[in-house]
């Protein structure tokens, strides 16, 4: 966005800016990092850094007069709180995971959604592997042991992890660096993922999920929460495994049926398990947290820390506030989850206009109408469309973007329009 008093293409000053960025209003909730809020404010953004989650109704309250809005995985976007954001432009998940959005609803308001898919990669993977051998070795269990003042050595159930079968459930980004590290400390890889994937290393693809549980010592999950995922471990899957097996979560919570987990370490059918995600977790850390998990023997909890270092939160930060500020500035839509994908050239004397419509036949042509009926002359063009939405950016050599913008309002096709001058 331009300031005021920059030399239009005739080299006359305009005669109208962009909406201001001290107008443009930046939630930031859930304790996202610092340097995403230094961002924003250096940007010249009205940024507003909050360090819980919003419930729903706080949410459509405070979403009223927000343009641009970044969450973590606490706080839900629901199709009733996007009711309530009509000035909204975009979200950005500062995560992993963008399940937490009603993103089909997002597209059709014409709010693209931007999440960091790979910035927390390397954090997750690390603590798996560190899961992997404190469950080999009981450290939990002694852990607590000798802080209550109880010398147990023992190496009764105490394994090295070395020639051991691990099993990776979704063999993604995090999935192949678990897979890397693991075969470097000398476990044999197997893996499943319903795409087909290059294994790295030596690790085996599998088949069937049932084979690779039938298979497998450790089994992990790196999958995202959708309906295939649900209770993809409960009873009957637990049954196929290796009696004394061990299992992990840190994807989503609802992968794992955990009254069946419960069960099966109870009866000792499997010997231990490492937990990160829940079904239902506390919304701050002044909440209490419960588990039927709590207090069982080699069962390591932890509350939804995969991702939280200090690297990978500040990469996160980094990530998504680039992405989100990008779009802001110049339109570009690159990565987003929910919205076609265009990377922009950087603006320059010029105005453009940005719009997204339903995906209808006939839109372009009636906007290269009204342009022309206005006596403009189209510099570039961009358009890229999904099944419900068209995205349309438009670069034109006169400063009608009002003009262009009170026309487009009336369009019955039109979602949203936004003009950079």
């Amino acid at each position: 966005m331009k300031k005021s008093g920059s030399e239009s293409l005739k080299g006359k000053k305009h005669d109208m800016i962009s909406f201001p960025k001290s107008k443009i209003n930046v939630l930031l909730l859930e304790n996202i990092h610092t340097n995403a809020f230094n961002m924003f404010k250096e940007d010249g953004f009205n940024v507003q850094l909050v360090k819980g989650a919003y419930s729903e109704a706080e949410l459509s309250e405070a979403i009223r007069d927000v343009h641009v809005l970044g969450i973590r995985s606490k706080t839900n976007i629901t199709k009733e709180v996007l009711k309530h954001a009509n000035k909204l432009l975009t979200v950005g998940c500062f995560c992993i995971g963008t399940n937490q959005v009603a993103l089909d609803d997002a597209e059709k308001s014409g709010i693209p959604v931007f999440n960091a898919p790979y910035s927390n990669t390397r954090s997750v993977a690390e603590l798996v592997i560190a899961e992997i051998i404190f469950l080999a070795r009981k450290i939990g269990d002694y852990l607590r042991d000798a802080h209550n003042g109880k010398w147990n050595k023992i190496s009764e159930g105490c394994f090295e992890v070395r020639g051991k079968n691990l099993g990776i459930v979704g063999y993604g980004h995090i999935g192949t660096q678990v897979s890397v590290l693991a075969e470097a400390m000398g476990m044999k890889v197997y893996f499943y993922d319903i795409q087909t994937k290059l294994p790295l290393g030596n690790a085996i693809s599998v088949s069937t999920y049932n084979e690779l549980l039938s298979v497998s010592d450790f089994i992990t999950f790196h999958v995202p929460e959708n309906p295939d995922t649900m209770n993809l471990l409960g009873r009957e899957e637990i049954a196929g495994m290796k009696k004394g097996s061990y299992i992990l979560n840190a994807s989503r919570g609802k992968v794992i049926n955990i009254d069946a987990l419960t069960e099966a370490l109870k009866s000792k059918h499997i010997a231990g398990a490492a937990i990160d995600v829940f079904p239902e977790e506390p919304k701050t850390n002044n909440d209490t947290f419960i588990s039927p998990l709590q207090n069982l023997p080699n069962v390591i909890l932890t509350p939804h820390i995969g991702g939280s270092t200090e690297e990978a939160q500040r990469n996160i930060g980094t990530e998504v506030a680039t992405k989100l500020v990008k779009y802001i500035n110049n339109g570009s839509t690159s990565f987003a989850v929910n919205f076609p994908n265009l990377e922009l050239p950087i603006q320059k004397e010029y105005y453009r206009i940005l719009n997204v419509h339903k995906n209808q036949p006939g839109f372009l042509r009636d906007i290269n109408s009204i342009v022309s009926e206005l006596g403009a002359n189209i510099l570039s063009q961009y358009l890229s469309t999904s099944g419900e939405i068209g995205y349309l950016i438009m670069d034109i050599d006169k400063n009608l973007g009002d003009k262009v913008k009170e026309q487009l309002v009336k369009h019955p096709h039109s979602i949203k329009t936004r003009i950079l001058y």
